[in-house]
């Protein structure tokens, strides 16, 4: 995903930032996400060398303006909360998946826990302390992907929020 972000913003120079989670990204729409799907299609063997596409690839799309930094940085800083809930539900889902319980069985048994709930589960079923917390930040926060002229436009553009 990563790598078809990146193609995106060289096929489309005013571009300057993309933000991912799970499997979406933010960007322009229409022509985007068409060469997006497409980028995804051909890095396919790239990143799955062994494994055949079984269905051609589409994504949805939206456009946003935000009227400043601030904005932008809170947005960012919601969806990285999205990213972490929907990832450590989803990774306890196919973590009790594994361990012998059904689809339904699973989501049952996830309905109205709490992150530290979540946690223990996955310390518990993994045999690993901290287990949520050891995974690659990409997945627990999403990704970006930009251009350094950006990097130079926040700084110049200072706001009070900041993102880790």
């Amino acid at each position: 995903m990563n790598s078809c972000a990146a193609g995106v913003l060289e096929e489309f120079r005013d571009i300057v930032f993309a933000y991912g989670v799970s499997d979406e990204y933010s960007e322009i729409v229409s022509a985007v996400v068409s060469f997006f799907s497409s980028m995804y299609a051909m890095k396919w063997k790239m990143n799955f060398p062994h494994k055949e596409m079984k269905y051609p690839p589409y994504f949805d799309g939206r456009a946003v303006c935000y009227p400043s930094c601030e904005i932008l940085l809170d947005y960012l800083a919601w969806r990285q909360v999205d990213c972490h809930i929907n990832n450590q539900y989803n990774t306890c889902f196919w973590m009790l998946v594994k361990s012998g319980k059904s689809k339904s069985a699973a989501q049952q048994y996830l309905k109205g826990t709490q992150a530290q709930e979540k946690n223990e589960l996955l310390d518990q079923l993994s045999g690993t302390i901290d287990y949520y917390n050891k995974l690659p930040l990409m997945f627990r926060q999403g990704s970006s992907v930009y251009w350094d002229k950006v990097i130079s436009f926040l700084l110049s553009h200072p706001t009070t929020k900041s993102i880790t």
